[in-house]
This record gives C-alpha cells, sequence and structure tokens, in this order.
C-alpha cells in the first residue's frame, strides 16, 4: 500500500509518501511546500499542482488527509479549508480513495496517546520509519505521521 499524506495547509503544505504496512512502513518521499505570499488563488494553484504532481510522480494507492480542527483564529481556519478544498478536489479528480485522520487519531497511531503534542511526534517519527538525513519542518514531519497512522487505519485495509 502506497500512501500520499498531506498536512494540509495555508502557508506550508507538509506532504510525504509511505508505503508498507503499520509494522514496517518506509518512507519514499517528502517535502514542505511553501506558497509564495499573494493572491489566494495563486496559493492554492500551488497547492494543487504540489499535490498532482506528487501523484503523477509517485502513483500513490490512497490519499490520506488530516482533518480539520477548529482554532480560535477563524480566518487561519477558513484558508486551511480551502487548501484541503483543492487537495480534495485534486484527489477526487486522480480517483483516488481519499482517508481522514484526526489529529487524535493520527497522535495516537503515532506515540500511543491522543492528546500528545507535537515534541513527542517529533520524537517517535523517526523511532517508528528511517528517516534520511535532512532538516525538516514540523509541518512535513506531520504529513509522514499521517502517512503512518493511515496505513493502520481498518478501511484502507479492506
Amino acid at each position: 500500500m502506497r500512501i500520499l499524506a498531506i498536512d494540509p495547509g495555508y502557508d506550508r503544505l507538509g506532504i510525504a509518501v509511505i508505503e508498507g504496512d503499520p509494522s514496517r512502513p518506509t518512507l519514499v518521499w517528502s517535502d514542505c511546500v511553501e506558497p509564495p505570499k499573494g493572491e489566494t488563488a495563486e496559493r492554492l494553484a500551488v497547492v494543487l499542482r504540489a499535490v498532482g504532481d506528487a501523484i503523477a510522480a509517485y502513483a500513490p494507492d490512497a490519499l490520506a488527509i488530516e482533518t480539520l480542527f477548529f482554532s480560535k483564529n477563524t480566518k487561519t481556519a477558513l484558508k486551511v479549508a480551502e487548501a484541503r478544498g483543492a487537495i480534495l478536489a485534486t484527489a477526487g479528480a486522480a480517483s483516488l480513495p481519499v482517508v481522514e485522520c484526526s489529529p487524535q487519531e493520527v497522535k495516537l497511531a503515532v506515540t500511543g496517546y491522543g492528546s500528545a503534542d507535537k515534541k513527542a511526534i517529533e520524537l517517535m517519527v523517526p523511532k517508528l520509519i528511517k528517516l534520511p538525513q535532512k532538516k525538516r519542518r514540523d509541518d512535513e514531519l506531520d504529513a509522514i505521521a499521517i502517512g503512518i497512522a493511515a496505513l493502520a487505519s481498518a478501511p484502507l485495509r479492506h
């Protein structure tokens, strides 16, 4: 099973390709996409292209994406929702099944604790999957964690 995992964002998009099974996930590729500041349509076009390019390059079996959680900053939540829409539309156009993982599901799958903090994710991801040496932003690590959680997802196993 090959998963294109995405930590959706408007300012930064974590993206990773994970394959294997829950007991032995392998990182194929990961990156953090940072759309240039500017008009919303242009930024969303960068998100759409990044996801489309990853689908074309890595031929995933499914797309995994983190569900939107509502924060106090409604403006930011709306921008992230727009990015999620572009991502989901790209998956739909490619006929990719979508697995949505809540932040708590990802934290539970990676750390064993659904209320873990970002630092716990950052510490556990390299213990669960071999990561080539490179500096990664937290968005990229979050995408890898989403991929790990998606591999363990019951809907994908059927």
